[in-house]
């Protein structure tokens, strides 16, 4: 079984960076995953893309919303997705989740959360002003 923690998560004020990293258990690898995400959902509003990154090359995207100010990476040989987050603004507050699916068709990942099998259970921001 595929599981996916989080963690980094906390408050600040606006303008602070927070890391929010996302441990991967082992058997990713064995299920073929090739595409890890990060999505968010604020109280209130539905769940939305932030980054991803297909990690056989990896190709990252982003929301338009965090373009310029958050960086998604990963560290395959300790498991770990990382979303370095700066210049965070109030309007970033949410739950912030790790996500993963294997891509079979493209070189790429989807944004939508549709196609991700794999969900953490959230890590909270909070970013005051």
């Amino acid at each position: 079984q595929v599981q996916l923690v989080e963690s980094g998560g906390g408050s600040v004020q606006a303008g602070g960076s927070l890391r929010l990293s996302c441990g991967i258990s082992p058997n990713t690898r064995s299920r073929s995953i090739n595409c890890m995400g990060w999505f968010r959902q604020a109280q209130g509003k539905d769940r939305e893309g932030v980054a991803t990154i297909y990690t056989p090359s990896s190709r990252t995207n982003y929301g338009d919303s965090v373009k310029g100010r958050f960086t998604i990476s990963q560290d395959n040989a300790k498991n770990t997705l990382f979303l370095q987050m700066d210049s965070l603004q109030p309007e970033d507050s949410a739950m912030y989740y790790c996500a993963a699916y294997a891509e079979t068709l493209f070189e790429f990942c989807s944004g939508g959360e549709r196609e991700y099998t794999y969900w953490g259970q959230g890590t909270q921001v909070t970013v005051s002003s």
